[in-house]
């Protein structure tokens, strides 16, 4: 007889199952930190926001870079830096070895933004988000997605 756990994709168990349950999750940490930013007063969606934050951690790097880095398309990527360049916080620089290639790269003002706010706002949610946690249990999480995220990614 199989043993139904919380996570289960039993038809006898009305409890998410585990992709449906991360799905959730990430929906709504997506949901948190698009009203955070707003409340702060950024026109960021989450994926500009990602950009943004791919970007800082990056430094000036191709858009195809950047967009795997953020796992968009090239056209979805390029409406994206469309949009975070009219704000002021990208530029598209040309390569300095390749004169065909663009780099893409933070302004003082996206700097700035992520600097002072976005990244605050992240942190924001994601404390918001384990504060039913203690320090281990934190840790556990952690350690158990990567585990997952290992497994799915091992071919072997």
């Amino acid at each position: 007889m199989k043993q139904n756990t919380p996570l289960s994709d039993s038809n006898e168990s009305h409890a998410p199952s585990l992709g449906m349950l991360i799905t959730m999750v990430r929906s709504e940490i997506v949901r948190a930190i698009e009203a955070e930013l707003a409340s702060q007063g950024l026109d960021l969606s989450f994926t500009q926001y990602l950009i943004l934050k791919k970007s800082q951690q990056l430094g000036a790097v191709s858009a195809t870079e950047l967009a795997r880095a953020v796992e968009l398309d090239g056209g979805a990527m390029t409406r994206q830096l469309d949009q975070l360049e009219r704000k002021g916080y990208l530029r598209r620089s040309p390569h300095a070895q390749d004169r065909r290639a663009l780099r893409i790269e933070l302004t003082d003002a996206g700097r700035t933004v992520w600097q002072n706010t976005a990244s605050v706002c992240s942190q924001r949610v994601m404390n918001a988000a384990q504060r039913s946690l203690d320090d281990t249990e934190q840790a556990q999480l952690y350690e158990y997605l990567e585990r997952v995220l290992h497994a799915l990614r091992d071919k072997n």
